[in-house]
Formats: C-alpha cells, sequence, structure tokens
C-alpha cells in the first residue's frame, strides 16, 4: 500500500497523520476546521493484457470502491507484466509486491491443483452461479479460506465475482466434430482442465492469454480456448483460425478472483474493508451487464466481419468430457481435502440444480418461437 508520494503508508501511520494535521487545525485561527486527507492508494495488478475487455471489467471494480469510499481510497490499476507476470499475481500479493489482484484461481493451478476447484473444476450440473452461489452461501468461501491460508499458507484474502458464461470449446483451423477429430491436437488451456483434455488425446500447454496468438502463429500450439468472444478477438484469435466452438465442460463455472494482502486489509478501517469487499459483489453484477452485451456483439461480428464460423460442440464431444471428469475425479479424491471440496459442491449442486432446471422454463422454445431458422443446435 502506497502514498500518492509513494512512500508506504499503514493503517496506524495514516491515523497518526490525521491526527496531526487536527491538531493543527484546532490551534491555528486561519486553519479550516478539517484538513482533507490524503487517500490510501493500493497497487492493483490483473492477469490480463492492456488490450482486453477485462481491464474494462476490473475497472468497474475501481469506479465503485473509489466512489463508495468517497476518495479515500485510491487504486492503482495495472495490466498483466506491469510489476510481474500474469501468472504470479499471488505471489506477489502474498508477498505484498502488490496490495491486490485481480486474476482467477486457476492461474495458480500449478501450486495447488484444488485451485481448479475454485471456477474449472468437474462440472456437476452447475452453472457459474450456481458455484458462485456455493463460494458464498454453501461453504466455498471458507474451503478457499482453508486452501489459501491453513494448507499453502498464504498472507492473502481472496473473493470471487462475476459468474463468467461457460467458456467456449475453442478456436481450431478445421472443423472437429468427433473425439478423434481433437487428437494429437497441440492445445491452450489451463488447470484441471488441462488435465481433462489431455486424457481425451491433446497435447496441452498452459498459456496466459497474452501469449496464445503469438504460440499460434509459431506453430507451438494448433488450437485453443481462452474465454470469451470480445476478449478473443481482442488479442486477434480470428486471424489465426476460423472455426470458433461455443459449449463445453472444460470450464464452465469460473468466476473472477479478487485477491488481497491480509496484512493490508487488517491495516484498514472496518468501513474501507468492507467497501473493497463488497464492492466485488457490485462489481459482479456490472459485468454480467457488460459481458451479455459485448460477448454477444462481438460473437455477431466474427462471423459477419471476419469470416468466422461458429459451431456448437457436438455431443459426442461433450458425453467424452463427462467421461473423463469421471476419471479425474477419482484421482482428484485420493487428497482429502480436494474429496471434501467436491463432496460439497455434489451436494448444493444435486439440491440446487435440480430446483433450477425443473422450475426454469425452455428458453430454446420461446427463442426460437420468436426467432425462427436463428438457432441451431
Amino acid at each position: 500500500m502506497t502514498s500518492t508520494k509513494t512512500a508506504p503508508v499503514s493503517r496506524r501511520s495514516f491515523i497518526k497523520v490525521g491526527a496531526a494535521a487536527g491538531g493543527v487545525a484546532a490551534g491555528g485561527l486561519a486553519a479550516p476546521a478539517v484538513l482533507a486527507q490524503a487517500p490510501l492508494v493500493l497497487k492493483m495488478q490483473t492477469s490480463w493484457p492492456a488490450s482486453d475487455i477485462w481491464m474494462d471489467f476490473a475497472r468497474q471494480y475501481v469506479e465503485r470502491v473509489e466512489k463508495m469510499s468517497g476518495g479515500r481510497l485510491k487504486i492503482d490499476l495495472l495490466p498483466a507484466g506491469a510489476v510481474v507476470a500474469a501468472f504470479q499475481v499471488l505471489d506477489a500479493v502474498n508477498d505484498g509486491v502488490l496490495d491486490a489482484a485481480h486474476s482467477v484461481p486457476v492461474y495458480w493451478y500449478g501450486k495447488n491443483k484444488a485451485a481448479s476447484l475454485f471456477g474449472t473444476g468437474p462440472v456437476f450440473g452447475g452453472s457459474a452461479t450456481t458455484m458462485l452461489a456455493w463460494f458464498q452461501q454453501g461453504g466455498g468461501q471458507e474451503f478457499y479460506r482453508e486452501l489459501t491460508q491453513d494448507i499453502m499458507g498464504l498472507n492473502v484474502v481472496g473473493h470471487l465475482g462475476f459468474p463468467m458464461p461457460a467458456q467456449p470449446f475453442g478456436w481450431f483451423k478445421k472443423e472437429v466434430s468427433t473425439v478423434a477429430d481433437i487428437q494429437g491436437f497441440k492445445y491452450r488451456t489451463v488447470g484441471l482442465a488441462a488435465d481433462l483434455l489431455q486424457s481425451m488425446g491433446m497435447s496441452v500447454a498452459q498459456l496466459p492469454g497474452g501469449e496464445i496468438v503469438p504460440a499460434m502463429e509459431r506453430g507451438v500450439i494448433d488450437a485453443f480456448e481462452f474465454n470469451n468472444p470480445s476478449s478473443d478477438m481482442r488479442f486477434g484469435a480470428q486471424d489465426v483460425a476460423k472455426n470458433y466452438y461455443l459449449s463445453s465442460y472444460h470450464q464452465a463455472s469460473e468466476a473472477f478472483e479478487f485477491l488481497f494482502n491480509k496484512d493490508m486489509l487488517e491495516d484498514l478501517d472496518d468501513d474501507l474493508r468492507a467497501i473493497l469487499e463488497y464492492s466485488v459483489e457490485a462489481t459482479s453484477t456490472a459485468n454480467t451487464a457488460i459481458a451479455l452485451d459485448n460477448y454477444s456483439a462481438d460473437l455477431v461480428k466474427l462471423q459477419t466481419e471476419n469470416g468466422v464460423t461458429v459451431h456448437r460442440t457436438s455431443k459426442e464431444i461433450l458425453a467424452a468430457q463427462l467421461d473423463a471428469w469421471d476419471k479425474l475425479i477419482v484421482d482428484l479424491e485420493t487428497d482429502p481435502f480436494m474429496k471434501r471440496v467436491l463432496d460439497s459442491q455434489r451436494a448444493w449442486v444435486e439440491r440446487v440444480v435440480f430446483y433450477e432446471i425443473m422450475n426454469a422454463p425452455d428458453y430454446a422454445l420461446a427463442y426460437n418461437h420468436y426467432f425462427p431458422g436463428k438457432l441451431t443446435l
């Protein structure tokens, strides 16, 4: 945490400065009754390139924190690589090099595979909204705290926000409709999805978003997924592949991770700490709105302006993904912590998704009624 003059400012020193300034004001006839305190400036880095739409999503968080704090908090928002690489923000927040980060848990999967259970684990039938509700209401946040603080010994606090639409299977140079079609592909993904798709016959490389297209151009990979039409289009996916497959079980319930240095949080006044936390929830709603607007509009642009053919992933491949998850779950559950998390998620999904599916009308039926001929499933 830094002041506007770049000198470190703790909560205690910040209060002392304010108290001293108040004393000067009380003793000087010409001084104003209240002297404005300089804002606390938090250094927050994302895991996204500067051009990614997710930087806009992160800015929505910054705007809400600064407005709700009345200017007492300012956030210096930085793109991936400004201080550390995209996959290194967890270490940087833990070490106090960064005060906060905007990322996803799967980016520290290399430290502990259980990271993938918070957004990119097995899909028992729950959407990202369902699983974010599990995190907030079904015990997920305590599991996350146990993993990061007790098991891994990290000096961080994390919150999840923005239930992402299911991630596409991704970008391919030619059409793929069967499991046989994807054999031998050099494919980019991250987290447990790497284990999943490798078991289905792919050769997997784990890369941050900003390195994907250069890797395609060099032939390091020949197929990939990242996350959504807007991010994919901004980093040039349409320039290196023309077949875009939506719908997949490899990463179907992800959310953003908002990481904070634990000491920094504990050094803040209670109201400022609450603003940092509850702004995650406020931003989640705002992110959903701009995501649906931009993702849908950019999907149209990819088709009409860039010659991309949009497909829905075949049922054969989707069924094979579920079979592959079944086998992977057996291995994951040899770890006692992961077994407890997966048991909790299964119990949540069994109850909650039964209600969701039974209660939801057939939206595809309504869509086809009003927009006949557009939807091919």
